[in-house]
């Protein structure tokens, strides 16, 4: 633990932007003090603390006062009076003297110190064994008598089931060879969540198996029936390192605050993310704070406590609120992104309307030029504002071996803006990526240069990292390939569907050739087209050489929202496949694998690669079951065995079974994650997923801070193969390492944060539907994992996944009436493999692996957890939509969607210009939007409230029609 406080404050010294300096005094000869015969330890640094706060205040001539802070009430009152200029001040002094607006940072100064003042006063009951001395844990963990992991605690059983993944140690025991099985809280022994702890295993008499039972409550299914094949369990020990962050937590209402104690003001709060124990918190404001979320911070969790002591941070609002659950997921995430400081604001270049950027003469001198020479063009999202890539790709003369092809990936030049070490540098470092929530995003750099200079726009100059390739136009091997920095104009700015259309010969509008005369247009436009043909033919045959090597074609739900010229919401709609994409992205990768291979030459132990490693086989166990059900075999001894295997694996009676066998071995997958080369093996640098020797990330550096450590690797590879060393001095393989940990750690976090507002969204607009009679509410789904108490299931109308009950708390089961309908009945269940049947007086239910069935969907609210989708199965049979109802794949419903999202998108704008009349001033951009580039009103969720309200209104009073209100209201569904 003090390891890690030195770390922190080690951190907090070398952070430029915390402007904190470390004066060695007892180095230093005018405040050196020596320590007097007899006097304690703790006396004498205080004296010198004191000594070398007079020398400082006396070399600035008194011109400066200067404080010392302690907690020593003694030392307060022996040296408080001595020197007019220095000020000795216990902490709560010093706040209520000189910052004494800062309201909130006195609440949490007397927030602690209550927490320790009354941690003193628990009882002596010893709850919890004794953690084991951590000189024992080592020679443990060393002997292999104790396994070393991190706690995982399943957040669906929290209290009764956690797994330690074993990391570090040597035990050799040939049956460990999953995770250890930590059971009740007694044996997790006081560790939390994420925690690095020591586990001894018990006897195997003693072993369990996991849950196989879908859980509605927290100790629930309990019956050994429900449980798999024993597996090694274990118990905590010692915990190695402490990983505790901030949580927010919920306080309880007033009843349940008086019952906890009605004195000292002592409470439980209940944590947001289930896997968290209850945290008792000492505070004054427990009325006023009931049904609030709150951030507190963990201070111990002794023996002697049921559980841990806890103090209150800051108040986020009130459980239930928009922003307080969008902060919430922030805070949960360990996600961090204040305002950009005028300090980062100041290093950015100035460009406005009055003074507008210009490129600079010296870089023309020093970059290749390709405004006048080659035909550049990005094709991105619809509205997309950070530009991170061209393309161009162009024929040249002939050479020796036959026709010839340059393909060129083009990426923003953002190093060149940001210069290592500033604080810009630092601010990208710490956020590593750019957060996208389902109603707004927190850029990872100023928006001056990610929505501007670094933003590769059409009709502008900007600079770029370029990589092109000379291929041979037959066989597309490389006869060379050129690194380097280059100034580029983009000619075309596409978006996907645009450049689709026109690779498909179809009539389509580019904004760019709009105002030319008509044989000019034609001819661009035959240019743009030959060209997005050619780079088409290009990816195709780079896919196939992938393919080869075992490329895998791995499946997501991805969904979106569509954008104006204003950032206003027209349309949610879940993304369409296309071959476009395909194009694009091929072509990204190869840019990310020549440059890796690049720096890997130029680097040997001290490039930032990316790798994929093997899944293990346990892990596709489910998708290997579930493929056996349907009659097909999934080799997963290799991934080119895993991909032959998946593409032999298709319905042709129901598409859907090859893509939910893609989705659960998407599921399978491990983590792909930065490295450092110096700290991994050669052969561990394979990508899995890509089927590639080496990868990095170099193609989006707008919006990822590894493609910024790559660039300036590029950057000194470059300089180093012309005579010249790097600029600056490189990071070494541990400290690239380190940074490459925190960058993995932010990408969980920021996917997570991704999908957890993803479902917010989802309920928030289920929430206010009655799911009795709202024909929203009910949908087809597809069973794709049977369990011994229900089924998971799939719903593509809207990409949700989640439960379904076959048995409830009551005991009853689910029994199907001749029609096909459901009722709850008393009865009993039994799993096989590929199917799960109920059995009630009424006859015998069946629920087949992949079958359709038709569920209702609902929201279970939580006071004190996120809200969570409830599916309930309707019937045994597919779901048979209304006529009136049109899937959003038709072109009818995508008329429809279109009509009535413009109707709810037309009603917001004009409540928004009606109130920006009231108020009297014309609208302007908000601080949330200036510095985190947010959608303008409507958001998401004034949209999906809108179409609610929309929803009561007479159909064709809207004009949109029975049909459009269904696909709308599908999208709106699919994209929250």
């Amino acid at each position: 633990m003090r390891q890690r406080q030195y770390n922190r404050l080690r951190s907090l010294l070398k952070d430029p932007r915390h402007h904190c300096i470390l004066f060695a005094n007892e180095f230093q000869e005018y405040s050196y003090c020596p320590r007097e015969k007899g006097e304690p330890q703790d006396k004498w640094q205080t004296r010198c603390v004191y000594h070398a706060a007079v020398w400082y205040h006396d070399h600035l001539a008194g011109l400066k006062p200067v404080v010392m802070i302690t907690e020593d009430q003694n030392a307060v009152a022996e040296y408080s009076s001595l020197n007019c200029g220095v000020y000795v001040l216990c902490t709560q002094e010093y706040l209520q003297t000189f910052w004494p607006e800062l309201q909130a940072a006195l609440e949490l100064y007397c927030s602690i110190a209550q927490s320790l003042q009354e941690k003193g006063s628990e009882g002596t009951e010893r709850e919890y064994t004794e953690h084991l001395p951590a000189e024992v844990l080592e020679a443990g963990i060393k002997s292999g008598r104790y396994i070393q992991g991190t706690l995982n605690v399943n957040k669906h059983r929290a209290q009764h089931e956690a797994f330690v993944r074993f990391e570090g140690s040597s035990n050799k025991s040939s049956e460990l060879n999953s995770d250890v099985l930590v059971c009740g809280g007694k044996n997790r022994n006081r560790a939390v969540h994420g925690d690095m702890v020591a586990v001894e295993l018990l006897p195997k008499g003693e072993w369990r198996g996991r849950t196989t039972a879908l859980t509605e409550g927290q100790g629930e299914e309990k019956g050994d029936e429900t449980q798999s094949q024993p597996m090694a369990t274990g118990r905590v020990v010692g915990i190695l390192q402490r990983n505790w962050r901030d949580y927010v937590v919920t306080f309880p209402p007033k009843e349940e605050t008086q019952s906890q104690s009605r004195n000292s003001q002592r409470i439980l709060a209940t944590p947001w993310d289930q896997r968290i124990p209850k945290i008792r918190i000492s505070t004054q404001q427990a009325d006023k704070l009931q049904d609030h979320r709150v951030i507190v911070r963990l201070d111990s969790w002794d023996s002697t406590s049921l559980y841990p002591n806890g103090h209150s941070v800051r108040v986020l609002g009130r459980a239930g609120e928009l922003e307080t659950e969008v902060q919430t997921i922030l805070i949960e995430n360990c996600i961090h992104v204040p305002p950009f400081s005028e300090a980062q604001l100041g290093e950015m270049p100035v460009s406005s309307p009055e003074s507008p950027w210009s490129v600079d003469p010296a870089e023309v001198i020093t970059r290749r030029d390709l405004r006048q020479t080659h035909l550049v063009f990005s094709v991105d999202p619809r509205g997309c504002e950070d530009v991170d890539d061209t393309l161009s790709i162009r024929s040249l003369p002939p050479g020796p071996r036959g026709e010839r092809l340059e393909l060129g990936v083009h990426i923003a030049d953002v190093t060149h803006f940001v210069k290592e070490g500033s604080l810009t540098d630092l601010e990208a470092r710490a956020r590593a990526t750019t957060y996208y929530l389902a109603d707004r995003r927190y850029d990872m750099l100023p928006a001056v240069l990610s929505a501007d200079l670094c933003s590769l726009l059409g009709g502008v100059d900007r600079y770029a990292m370029s990589v092109m390739w000379d291929l041979d136009a037959q066989t597309l091997a490389v006869n060379t390939v050129w690194y380097g920095r280059t100034l580029i104009q983009s000619s075309y700015q596409l978006y996907y569907e645009l450049a689709q259309a026109l690779l498909n010969g179809e009539e389509a509008e580019v904004p760019e050739l709009a105002q030319l005369p008509p044989g000019e247009r034609d001819a661009k436009l035959a240019q743009l087209t030959q060209a997005l043909e050619t780079l088409t033919h290009v990816a195709r045959q780079l896919r196939a050489q992938r393919d080869k090597g075992g490329a895998l074609e791995l499946e997501g739900v991805e969904v979106r929202a569509q954008l104006d010229e204003d950032r206003n919401i027209t349309a949610l709609v879940p993304r369409q496949p296309l071959e476009v994409h395909e194009t694009v992205a091929e072509c990204m990768i190869y840019a990310n694998h020549w440059v890796a291979r690049k720096i890997q030459e130029s680097f040997p132990q001290q490039a930032l690669l990316r790798h994929h490693p093997p899944p293990r086989q346990e892990f596709f166990n489910q998708l290997q079951d579930s493929a056996r059900a349907r009659g097909f075999t999934i080799d997963t001894r290799s991934n080119k065995a895993l991909a032959d295997s998946l593409d032999r694996a298709v319905d042709p009676r129901d598409p859907l079974v090859n893509r939910l066998l893609r989705v659960m071995a998407t599921m399978a997958m491990s983590n792909a994650l930065y490295f450092s080369t110096g700290a991994c093996p050669v052969d561990q640098y394979y990508h899995y997923g890509l089927a590639l020797d080496r990868y990095t990330h170099f193609t989006s550096p707008i919006r990822r801070y590894a493609d910024m450590i790559v660039h300036r690797l590029l950057t000194a590879a470059i300089a180093m193969e012309k005579g010249a060393g790097p600029a600056k001095a490189l990071a070494s393989n541990k400290e690239l390492e380190e940074v490459a940990q925190q960058i993995n750690n932010k990408n969980r976090a920021a996917q997570h944060a991704q999908k957890v507002s993803t479902e917010l969204f989802q309920c928030l607009y289920f929430r206010d539907k009655d799911p009795e009679t709202d024909e929203r509410c009910v949908a087809d789904a597809v069973i794709y994992t049977i369990r011994a108490n229900g089924m998971l299931v799939f719903i593509p109308q809207y990409g949700l996944k989640g439960a379904v009950y076959l048995k409830n708390r009551e005991g009853q089961v689910v029994s199907e009436r001749q029609d096909g309908g459901c009722d709850w009945q008393t009865g009993s269940l039994q799993r096989y493999l590929d199917h799960i049947t109920t059995t009630t007086a009424v006859g015998t239910s069946t629920f087949n692996l992949f079958q359709h069935i038709t569920v209702r969907i609902s929201v279970e609210p939580s006071r004190c957890h996120s809200d969570t989708i409830r599916l309930e199965v309707v019937s045994n049979r597919p779901h048979q939509a209304p006529e009136t109802q049109v899937q959003t794949s038709q072109p009818q419903g995508a008329r429809g969607r279109s009509q009535l999202v413009q109707e709810v998108v037309r009603q917001a704008e004009e409540a928004s210009q009606q109130a920006e009349e009231k108020r009297g001033r014309a609208s302007k951009l908000s601080t949330e939007e200036r510095e985190f580039r947010q959608s303008k009103c409507p958001n998401l969720y004034s949209l999906l409230e809108e179409v609610r309200e929309l929803a009561l209104l007479d159909l064709a009073a809207c004009g949109a029609g029975g049909g459009g209100l269904g696909a709308a209201a599908q999208a709106c569904a699919t994209s929250a």
